[in-house]
């Protein structure tokens, strides 16, 4: 379906955001293809092996995933046999997760294809808007994390030329 710029429904930065989403999603199962992971059991994997036994807490600070939709994430993922859960040493009440065997061999398999699936969605802009493209959303992330609250209340300040910030 074919629709303008300045279409009102487009014009919807909550809207489009999700639609940029759906995109990736689709992009990520296509590129996947029978190594059935979703985009966030990806991250999770990606999370876990970039920290030996992570903690379910850090897991939730790490990746954004609300602590309901992690602990779902995670009890799929054991299941799958791509992670293993204990209780750590220092806090009986508290679970770390770490990769199984299983677990390195699909996020090896998985990587290609979050890298075709990145490389294909920035390929839709030019290459001198692909940085700022990161740099926008993870500000959008960063400034509305649930911690940041209050921040989030605040518009931004306006970013003051450097031929301005020098004059002082």
């Amino acid at each position: 379906m074919t629709t303008s710029r300045n279409s009102p429904r487009l014009g919807s930065a909550l809207h489009l955001l999700h639609r940029a989403g759906q995109c990736a999603d689709e992009l990520f199962a296509t590129n996947i293809g029978q190594a059935d992971l979703t985009p966030r059991q990806y991250a999770v994997l990606k999370a876990v092996a970039n920290s030996a036994d992570l903690s379910q807490t850090a897991l939730v600070d790490q990746t954004g995933i609300d602590r309901s939709t992690l602990a779902d994430i995670v009890r799929r993922l054991i299941r799958k046999g791509l992670l293993q859960r204990r209780r750590t040493s220092h806090d009986a009440r508290m679970y770390a997760v770490r990769l199984t065997t299983a677990g390195w061999e699909a996020l090896k398999r998985a990587e290609p294809a979050a890298k075709t699936t990145e490389e294909r969605l920035l390929s839709a802009l030019p290459s001198s808007q692909r940085n700022a493209m990161i740099d926008a959303l993870s500000r959008i992330v960063e400034t509305l994390e649930p911690g940041n609250v209050e921040a989030a209340k605040k518009p931004a300040a306006p970013k003051k030329s450097r031929a301005a910030s020098t004059r002082r």
